[in-house]
């Protein structure tokens, strides 16, 4: 009994619930990404890499601390994107030893469908939830993460 008592609560509980919505949204983003830019292989841990390249550019180091992963495994995100023409290593000019990361041109199209593709599944999560829901939602995930972060737990 306790077995079925468990496997319930990870079927309903809400951090199961959010990281399951989360594992949709994040699979449905990508798909409509990888359509719409041709960007054939993309996946979700591109996307995150993604989140941290600046407009200047990013060294890898700075990207796997932000991550909190390897810089192998920066360099090996990297050279997958490289490949697909989403990102390109050039010189950092404040140290010729290091190198950034940055957008190529078809990389910064994709990045802009990207927020288009965001902006839209927010719409229809609005459309799901109705505006005043969706805004209670934002403003508990708000709480829930900065709650989390702190270390402490959300009120």
């Amino acid at each position: 009994m306790q077995i079925e008592a468990l496997e319930a609560s990870l079927r309903e509980g809400v951090t199961q619930l959010l990281l399951e919505t989360a594992r949709v949204l994040r699979k449905e983003a990508v798909q409509r990404l990888e359509e719409r830019t041709g960007f054939a292989g993309f996946r979700a841990s591109h996307a995150t890499l993604l989140h941290h390249v600046r407009p200047e550019g990013t060294r890898s180091g700075d990207i796997a601390t932000a991550l909190g992963i390897s810089k192998q495994a920066v360099s090996q995100l990297v050279s997958e994107l490289e490949a697909m023409k989403v990102v390109e290593r050039v010189p950092d000019p404040t140290d010729g030893r290091a190198k950034l990361v940055r957008f190529t041109e078809p990389g910064r199209r994709g990045a802009l469908e990207g927020l288009v593709v965001m902006a839209e599944l927010e719409r229809e999560i609005s459309a799901a939830l109705g505006e005043g829901e969706l805004s209670a939602f934002r403003d508990a995930l708000a709480r829930i993460r900065s709650g989390l972060s702190q270390g402490s737990q959300p009120r």
